[in-house]
Order: C-alpha cells, then structure tokens, then sequence
C-alpha cells in the first residue's frame, strides 16, 4: 500500500521468530539494519514484512523468511501467532502504521538455501546490514535498537508458548 510523500503508509506484516536449539542456548534468528535517511540510526528486527495482495499472514511470514534470510519453512510449521502488535513509526522519512502477526519457527524443520541479491528489495539492500543468531543476552545487552522491544525480556513463554496471542498493542518505535 503505497502511499503520497508524507501520508502515512498503512500496512498488514507478518514476521518470524526464527529459533535454533542446537547449542547451549537458544538463538534467534535477528536481522540488523538501517534507517537510510537516518544513517546513525541501526537497530535489530525479526525477519519478516508487507503482505502482498492476497496472501495469509502466514504466507507473507515464510515468504518474508525465505526472502530476507534463505531458511525456508511451510506455512504449516509455524507457531502461533505468539504475538500481535501495531507498530507506529517511521523509516526513510515516512510515517507507518503496520498491525503485524508475529511466528515462532524451529530452525531443525527450516530448510536453507542460499539467497540471492535478486531476491532482495531495493530498500532491503540498501538497509540489512547482517543476518545473525543471537543469543537472549546478547538481544537483552544490544547498544542498539531491538524490534520487538520485548525480544530483550524472557523468552521462555514463546519458547514453550501456550497457545494464547498476547497483543502488544500499539507500539511507537
């Protein structure tokens, strides 16, 4: 949903918490990027975004993932959604409004494939910076911005989520 210079962009996006189990503790899968009309600005987000015209939250979920990160999951091996929120802000000097749904997906049923820059937007080049598994700590302690904030508290209700969507509300980030 496009929108003129300055009107603010309303949006519906999906997003997915990418869990690895394999080591000693768990790690997301965690995007840093950054605001290109605010250079100084980085922060870290969950892979995901937009929907476009016709698909589920789910479909735009594992689109989004595959997209941005090459792990590949089914619609049908995602969690949730764990949460739902309204995310309220700006990026490249526009306003957004965007009511997300947020996934849990096991990185054992992910399969990986290489990406492409094809597969990559215009914005997305010019704004991911890394693709990186952190660690609980490391979202909690991070100098920089953590989308969704409460990605820096305990993990341990989405880890072993049971069943209930807790709605965020409207977040200003």
């Amino acid at each position: 949903m496009g929108a003129a210079s300055g009107d603010r962009i309303h949006r519906r996006g999906a997003r997915v918490l990418l869990v690895d189990h394999t080591g000693d503790e768990p790690r997301l899968l965690m995007v840093r990027g950054h605001d290109p009309h605010a250079t100084e600005r980085y922060f870290w987000f969950t892979p995901g975004g937009g929907l476009e015209a016709g698909e589920t939250m789910r479909d735009a979920a594992v689109r989004e993932l595959a997209e941005e990160t090459g792990h590949v999951l089914e619609t049908h091996e995602l969690v949730g959604p764990v949460w739902r929120r309204t995310a309220v802000f700006d990026f490249a000097s526009r306003p957004y409004t965007q009511f997300e749904e947020i996934f849990v997906g096991q990185l054992s049923h992910a399969e990986t494939r290489a990406r492409t820059a094809a597969e990559w937007t215009a914005v997305e080049v010019e704004t991911i910076d890394e693709v990186a598994w952190l660690t609980e700590r490391e979202l909690r302690e991070a100098p920089i911005e953590v989308f969704p904030a409460p990605l820096r508290e305990s993990w341990a209700w989405f880890l072993a989520w049971d069943g209930v969507t807790r709605d965020l509300g409207e977040v200003d980030e």
